[in-house]
């Protein structure tokens, strides 16, 4: 079937792994108590806090169980910080992560660094009539932020849906086949492409074509039974399993 939508991951995909470890989780943990003490009040933001204390006291593990003995949970952020330091991707988190990103954005303390490729990629395959997703861990409005404050300007018009956590785990198959229901086309006219094995599999398992991201700096570069791409300029959707 021909491929007709493109499916991207964003860390390790379109931006350096470097970019969300050494930029954005640092500048959202540091913010992080202020932002909540400053915005309690706040309907939107008193949900989240709810969401996390929930989450918090499901949380079986040591470290989770130990921070409520200690601190009664009177607070949240020891937690959140917690979470972002050990890199545990929380739904809750990512959307008050991108609420304080969306702040430095707007003050121009971030500038997101897309690869050198990826602008005019995305442009080409929007020209060509590709339909374009994002498909990320962080929330859809940090997606926004992200795309939207880049190097190179705002890019997000190229694309058409964005989806996050709120969809499903990225790990899962049934993420991929609702992702497909979502844009109203099948899983098998989807390209999907990641840095991560686990995804990929999953897309795979879904019937969506999967291309495995090999950027320098990446954590993994172990392409397993998957065909690797590190450049997107001359990069076919259509024809992608042909030409790697």
């Amino acid at each position: 079937m021909t491929i007709t939508h493109v499916l991207l991951d964003i860390e390790g995909t379109t931006c350096p792994v470097s970019f969300v470890a050494e930029v954005l989780f640092p500048y959202a943990r540091t913010q992080l108590g202020a932002y909540l003490s400053d915005r309690a009040e706040e309907p939107e933001v008193q949900a989240l806090i709810a969401e996390v204390k929930q989450c918090w006291l499901d949380d079986a593990s040591p470290e989770a169980i130990e921070l409520r003995q200690r601190d009664g949970m009177r607070d949240v952020a020891p937690y959140l910080e917690w979470l972002i330091d050990h890199d545990i991707k929380l739904t809750p988190l990512k959307d008050l992560q991108g609420r304080i990103w969306e702040a430095g954005y707007a003050e121009g303390a971030l500038v997101a660094p897309l690869f050198e490729d990826v602008p005019e990629a995305l442009k080409r395959w929007q020209q060509d009539g590709y339909v374009l997703a994002v498909y990320s861990s962080g929330s859809v409005p940090a997606q926004h932020l992200l795309y939207g404050h880049t190097q190179q300007g705002d890019l997000r018009r190229c694309f058409s849906h964005w989806f996050d956590t709120r969809t499903g785990p990225k790990q899962n198959t049934a993420s991929y086949t609702e992702i497909a229901e979502l844009m109203q086309t099948s899983s098998q006219s989807v390209l999907f492409i990641s840095d991560s094995l686990a995804e990929l599999e999953a897309a795979s398992s879904a019937g969506m074509t999967v291309l495995f991201s090999d950027r320098a700096g990446n954590p993994g570069r172990d392409r397993g039974r998957f065909e690797r791409i590190t450049d997107y300029s001359l990069l076919n959707p259509s024809h992608a399993a042909q030409q790697l």
